[in-house]
């Protein structure tokens, strides 16, 4: 595990590669316009582009669907004032703050016999990559983490079928008995229908009873693109878009925030992104459960719907700052955090989305998987320095915050900054 953090896979795909995904052929035939190389671009100047620009100018939440699509394929100096736009807005709503928290991902096995087709995290039992933690090295690590000064634990895992649907409980009081005082972000979509179905509960009472257990928000992944023929080449259909809504919306219900999430530049169209985030505006005008958006460009090295020549390489740059500004007006007013991944975009990709939109950088991480397995090399820590230094490279401040986009506590800040905590941080586990 301490290898595959640090250091990467051994190989660029899990043993049984050509039986568990499906038919590649198929695949491949029904998404030959995602492989083709067509540019989501618009020319320059391009009268749609224009119009969209100046109704967002006005009215950034209240464009059409076509409008916003327009604006998806903005290049060049139109790009640059969308991005202006979006950043306006992100001012206005956040001010200059850039804000981060200190946070630790544990995920705790990567076993996992799903067959998402996107997924380069999940290994069998017998891959040489195959981990999982176990309780006492979960609870360490969580130790480890307060040590350092974290406010978060994150924590997910692949869907391992030897674990009982109790594991997750057991894991969530793991966590809180070690530090009753860290916030719990745990447990995706997927994982509470996996949970839900093993201890025979519904979705409702599988919910509360991880929020008796520890659980304090949930973290919104395992969206992907939330349309279903989308969904079905990405993933064969494990977690319908529908199943998904009505997790997160029980999950609002019961009391436990949740952060939303898309992730773009695969097998999709800036049509359906729009449409995704149409459905998340909806969702979050029922519920007003959604702390913040997180943009997940997709990381295909390792991949195995793009090692087979089913999904494109991910988002261009050009798309990655339309999508992140795009994102910004379309949820504004409803979702005020846009949060940008330094583990995907890198710190100069990442400094462009604060410029367009954007205001959040997510986490210190600790310790980040999933990306690492399928192939991102933006390293798997940033420390309070760094990911400060990244605000500051854009004259911007930067601001420690909590899960709740609060104030830390002084104890915790000053954990944070201490030799002691510094090195915490930086722990490398052996």
């Amino acid at each position: 595990h301490t290898e595959i953090d640090t250091v990467g896979r051994t190989g660029d795909r899990r043993s049984d590669f050509d039986a568990v995904y499906g038919n590649w052929a198929e695949l491949r035939s029904r998404t030959e316009s995602a492989r083709d190389g067509h540019s989501t671009a618009i020319a320059a100047g391009d009268p749609a582009v224009h119009a969209a620009l100046r109704h967002a100018e006005t009215d950034p939440a209240g464009l059409s669907d076509a409008e916003y699509v327009a604006l998806l394929g903005a290049d060049g100096a139109d790009l640059d004032a969308l991005a202006a736009l979006a950043d306006a807005v992100r001012r206005d709503v956040n001010g200059d703050d850039v804000t981060y928290v200190v946070n630790r991902n544990i995920n705790f096995t990567n076993v996992c016999y799903t067959g998402c087709r996107f997924c380069a995290f999940a290994q069998r039992r017998t891959d040489a990559d195959a981990f999982t933690l176990s309780m006492q090295q979960v609870g360490d690590r969580v130790d480890e983490a307060w040590a350092g000064g974290a406010t978060e634990i994150c924590m997910q895992g692949g869907i391992h079928p030897d674990l009982p649907g109790t594991a997750y409980l057991d894991l969530a009081r793991e966590v809180k008995s070690r530090r009753p005082d860290i916030h719990l972000h745990a447990f995706s979509p997927m994982e509470v229908v996996n949970g839900a179905a093993r201890t025979g509960l519904s979705y409702r009472d599988f919910l509360i009873a991880a929020k008796e257990a520890g659980v304090d928000s949930l973290p919104g992944t395992a969206a992907e693109i939330l349309d279903d023929e989308v969904r079905w080449v990405l993933t064969k259909g494990k977690l319908p878009a529908a199943a998904w809504l009505e997790i997160v919306r029980t999950a609002h219900e019961v009391g436990l925030p949740t952060t939303s999430t898309m992730m773009y530049g695969h097998v999709d169209t800036p049509a359906h992104w729009v449409a995704h985030l149409r459905t998340l505006a909806a969702l979050q005008d029922q519920t007003g459960g959604f702390r913040e958006f997180v943009l997940l460009p997709f990381v295909h090295h390792n991949s195995p719907i793009y090692l087979a020549g089913v999904a494109r390489p991910g988002p261009t740059n050009r798309e990655n700052r339309a999508v992140h500004a795009v994102a910004r007006l379309l949820l504004h007013g409803r979702i005020d955090n846009v949060q940008t991944s330094w583990v995907k975009l890198g710190d100069a990709g990442t400094q462009a989305m604060l410029q367009g939109g954007a205001n959040d950088l997510g986490g210190t991480l600790m310790e980040e998987t999933i990306s690492r397995m399928a192939g991102s090399g933006n390293g798997s820590l940033k420390t309070i320095a760094e990911l400060e230094a990244m605000a500051a490279g854009i004259g911007r401040p930067a601001r420690q915050r909590t899960t709740e986009y609060g104030t830390p506590s002084a104890e915790r800040m000053a954990t944070a900054r201490t030799d002691a905590g510094r090195a915490a941080l930086t722990l490398k586990l052996v």
